[in-house]
């Protein structure tokens, strides 16, 4: 099955289901490579109302809130779409998430817990050298997209989360396609451990500086190396 399907479980209707539907499918959007094909991912309400289990007005409720989200958009006589953004546009997004991130590090060294600082260096706990991303590459890819939403939780910071939650489903695929090209898993492995010693040493300049630098980094492979994003 390709990537870019959807892979749902039918949803409890004891609970609120609206909200279910929802989480449903946003959960979905989140997991699937939506760059993976030429087009992007179709969403077939009578199908996805089916898969869930449900009728096709809480699909329907559910698609017009992540069109809100700016995740969905619907076409007139075509119908309703994963939002795919350009590749100048993924530079924006870059740009705006290290600002974001790097914000979020110079907080985290000033609000974060020893106890949450140590759960980052417990992410790669067993992948932390170049052979071992390489090796389990996907595993560590995941380890990846967790590890910049961590640094972003613990700023401590409702809004600044709320801010880069809208651009998070486009970074994680960005950043899950990129990790297997070239040396980009090495060199992730370095930049990591580096901005967990500064977030560590509780050094708030070090700490906004690697991060900043690490995420702009991911912007010139993108400007240089990814093409199927024109």
């Amino acid at each position: 099955m390709s990537s870019s399907k959807f892979a749902l479980k039918p949803v409890d209707v004891s609970v609120v289901l609206k909200e279910k539907v929802y989480e449903s499918l946003k959960s979905a959007i989140m997991a699937m490579d939506i760059y993976g094909d030429d087009e992007p991912p179709r969403l077939d309400e009578r199908r996805l109302a089916e898969e869930l289990g449900v009728s096709r007005t809480p699909v329907r409720e559910a698609i017009s809130r992540l069109e809100q989200e700016g995740l969905v958009q619907s076409l007139p006589r075509r119908g309703a779409f994963v939002v795919r953004k350009s590749k100048n546009e993924i530079l924006q997004i870059i740009c705006v998430w290290a600002a974001l991130e790097s914000m979020a590090a110079r907080l985290a060294t000033q609000r974060a817990s020893d106890d949450q600082i140590a759960r980052l260096r417990a992410l790669f706990a067993r992948l932390d050298d170049s052979d071992e991303a390489r090796a389990h590459i996907d595993e560590y890819s995941e380890g990846n997209i967790r590890f910049h939403q961590s640094i972003i939780a613990l700023s401590g910071c409702d809004l600044l989360t709320q801010v880069a939650e809208g651009l998070f489903v486009h970074m994680r695929h960005i950043r899950a396609r990129t990790i297997k090209d070239a040396d980009r898993a090495d060199k992730s492995v370095i930049d990591h451990m580096h901005i967990i010693e500064a977030l560590e040493a509780r050094d708030t300049e070090l700490a906004e500086r690697l991060v900043r630098e690490h995420t702009l980094a991911l912007g010139e492979h993108v400007k240089k190396h990814v093409d199927y994003l024109n």
